[in-house]
């Protein structure tokens, strides 16, 4: 009997993974087919720079729809996952960022509806900035907590490669539309990347709806313990969030730094957008055998090493990365990319999703991942850019930049460094006295 339920939780196991790992690339294709289109062709067809008032929604609207969303979808869905559980998260972020994007697809531009046109596009890029926000914390928890007793870092690395897969994904969609005669794409050839997420939405949904809850989940509602206010439990005792956040920052500077801002770095240095978007999808490629790797690293030697040695991998590779972009040839760009974004910046995020998760108690372990994550990503990459374009601008060298990126490094490291090795713990261990007793579970587990 008991080989037979090993069987099953090892096939459940396989699944929510799977699942975990569709359903992620699909959001983040999603999330990042708006960039790129946007890059190409949104600026003409929705933000037209006669238009003053356009110009306006494009400049505050951006920003809000970008970084603020992606924390706020974090909460709600958070606060909703850790009330109600995580698979109905899982399957909510899942419809909201597929419809969201397919009605981007829909949109009339401000030639047919004027200023409503942008306004409804930001208005939308910020519903999918909400469902990215909750996309995360669903699909780790769900496979962290089937995987409690198995090796942890292995499994939520799969999660993780959802972020690389969904931007070869979008990076290749994108390039074939793009290849279109100018004004066929113009016309009706960049709306074809956001009405194919309606057909990944329904393949999504048929991999999420065969899932199990999380058993620890199941626990919690068994025993009437799911927190009432998980928020206000996590920010009671926020060092663990503030944790969480460090944890990540390093990972999320080397990504904004190594993919968006690279993108007008290098092609104001001579390089084609096409050598560019090449250089960025290889190193995605190089990132989807690290991370798996840097998971299952992670089982074996402890969170802490493996995301302190991409951080160090990092910092020790800052300036040689943009070296080699500055010396104007295809190959060493690639060559950067691959070694500051594929290799160092994937050693750093590839145990995240554990470490993250194991960073929470139960009751909380939604919210307080998901606002960790989301923080990171909103001080990470959501300035990074702003304040490196600054830098390039008053210096003109790469040289402050470089020191960003390692700034970045350097705080997950010290951050990394004061949070206590977690890689061993078992969720349910700590779990059923707790939910018998109904006590407030401690939100901060790497004390």
């Amino acid at each position: 009997m008991t080989a037979v339920r090993d069987a099953t939780d090892a096939r459940q196991l396989r699944r929510v993974a799977l699942s975990g790992l569709l359903g992620t690339a699909v959001e983040f294709y999603d999330f990042l087919v708006y960039g790129t289109v946007a890059a190409l062709v949104f600026g003409d067809l929705f933000f037209p720079a006669a238009d003053p008032a356009a110009g306006t929604v494009a400049a505050f609207g951006t920003f809000a729809a970008g970084y603020v969303a992606r924390p706020l979808g974090g909460i709600v869905f958070g606060h909703f996952g850790d009330r109600l559980g995580r698979k109905s998260m899982m399957l909510a972020t899942m419809v909201l960022m597929g419809v969201g994007s397919f009605l981007i697809g829909l949109l009339p531009t401000y030639d047919t509806i004027g200023v409503w046109a942008p306004v409804l596009l930001v208005l939308l890029r910020v519903v999918q900035g909400i469902a990215i926000g909750g996309e995360w914390g669903g699909a780790t928890l769900m496979v962290a907590e089937h995987a409690d007793g198995r090796p942890r870092g292995r499994w939520t690395s799969l999660t993780q490669l959802g972020a690389p897969l969904g931007t070869v994904l979008s990076t290749a969609v994108v390039t074939l539309v793009a290849a279109l005669p100018d004004e066929q794409f113009r016309a009706w050839g960049w709306r074809v990347p956001f009405l194919l997420s309606l057909v990944l939405l329904f393949a999504g949904l048929y991999v999420r709806l065969k899932v199990t809850e999380s058993p620890l989940f199941r626990a919690l509602k068994e025993e009437r313990a799911p927190a009432r206010l998980p928020l206000l439990d996590v920010v009671r005792r926020p060092r663990a969030v503030l944790m969480a956040a460090g944890a990540g920052i390093g990972a999320f500077t080397a990504q904004s730094l190594l993919t968006s801002f690279m993108v007008s770095y290098a092609v104001g240095h001579g390089f084609s957008r096409t050598q560019v978007l090449t250089g960025v999808t290889l190193a995605s490629c190089t990132a989807l055998l690290v991370l798996p790797c840097a998971g299952a690293l992670s089982d074996r030697f402890g969170r802490r090493p493996v995301v302190l040695a991409g951080a160090a991998l990092s910092a020790a590779t800052a300036f040689p990365v943009f070296a080699l972009v500055d010396t104007g040839r295809p190959g060493l760009l690639i060559l950067a990319l691959v070694l500051g974004h594929g290799v160092a910046q994937s050693t750093m995020y590839g145990p995240l999703g554990a470490l993250l998760t194991e960073m929470f108690g139960t009751r909380v372990r939604y919210t307080g991942a998901s606002l960790g994550y989301q923080t990171a990503t909103l001080l990470g990459a959501g300035f990074s850019p702003l304040i490196a374009g600054s830098l390039l601008a008053a210096y003109g060298s790469s040289t402050p930049v470089a020191l960003l990126l390692t700034a970045g490094a350097a705080v997950t490291a010290l951050t990394v460094w004061r949070v206590r090795e977690t890689s061993r713990d078992r969720f349910g261990a700590e779990q059923h006295q707790q939910n018998r007793s109904h006590r407030k579970e401690p939100t901060d587990e790497s004390t």
